[in-house]
C-alpha cells in the first residue's frame, strides 16, 4: 500500500523528469555528505543534485516515460536533473568523478535519448553552449569586419589622393598669384602716370 509520502516522493521525482532536458543516473557509495554538497554546488543552481529510492524511481521514470534508468536502479543511487546546459553539466559531473573515484556515472538521457556512461563522457567533452554561440557570433561577424576594413582603407586611400592632388594644386596656385602679382604692379604704376 502506497503512503503518502512516497506517492509524494514519486510525484516529484516524475516533475523533475518533465521538467529536465536532461538526467544523469549515479552511483554515490562512499561519498560523505560535505562531497555531495560539492558536487550539488558544482552543477550549479539550474540543475538538482538528488538521493532517490530505486523503486520510487523506476515507477516515477515509467510515468514520466524515460526508459534510460530501466535495470540501471540497483545500489545507492542519486541522479543529477539537468535544466539548465546539459554540457557544462555533464563536464561538472565527469570532471567530480575524475577526482573522486566513488561516484560512478552509470547512464542518463539527454533530450529524450538513452545516453551510456561513455556518451554522458563524450557530451562532457563538448564546448559550452556560451563557447559556440562565441564562435557563431565570430564567424558571422568575420565578413561585415572584413567589409569595414575594406571600406575604410578605400577611404584612406581616398584622403591620401585627395590630399595628395590638393596639395599638388595648392602649390600652382602660389605660384599663379605670384605671377599674377607682379603683372598688376607694373599695371598700377602705369595707371598712377
Amino acid at each position: 500500500m502506497a503512503t503518502p509520502t512516497k506517492v509524494a516522493a514519486v510525484e516529484e521525482i516524475t516533475k523533475d523528469f518533465q521538467e529536465s532536458n536532461a538526467a544523469v543516473l549515479t552511483e554515490y557509495r562512499g561519498l560523505t555528505v560535505a562531497q555531495l554538497k560539492q558536487l550539488r554546488r558544482s552543477l550549479g543552481t539550474e540543475n538538482k543534485f538528488s538521493v532517490v529510492k530505486n523503486s520510487l524511481t523506476a515507477i516515477a521514470a515509467k510515468e514520466a516515460g524515460v526508459e534510460a534508468f530501466d535495470g540501471q536502479l540497483a545500489g545507492p543511487t542519486a541522479i543529477a536533473f539537468i535544466k539548465g546546459d546539459a554540457v557544462a553539466a555533464a563536464k561538472s559531473l565527469t570532471d567530480f568523478a575524475k577526482d573522486n573515484k566513488q561516484l560512478i556515472i552509470k547512464t542518463g538521457f539527454f533530450e529524450g535519448k538513452a545516453l551510456d556512461a561513455g556518451e554522458v563522457a563524450a557530451l562532457a567533452a563538448l564546448e559550452s553552449r556560451e563557447l559556440q554561440l562565441a564562435k557563431v557570433a565570430g564567424v558571422l561577424k568575420a565578413p561585415m569586419a572584413a567589409a569595414a576594413r575594406i571600406i575604410d582603407a578605400l577611404r584612406l586611400k581616398l584622403e591620401e589622393e585627395g590630399g595628395a592632388s590638393a596639395a599638388a594644386e595648392a602649390p600652382a596656385a602660389e605660384a599663379s598669384d605670384e605671377a599674377a602679382a607682379p603683372a598688376e604692379a607694373p599695371e598700377a604704376a602705369a595707371e598712377e602716370a
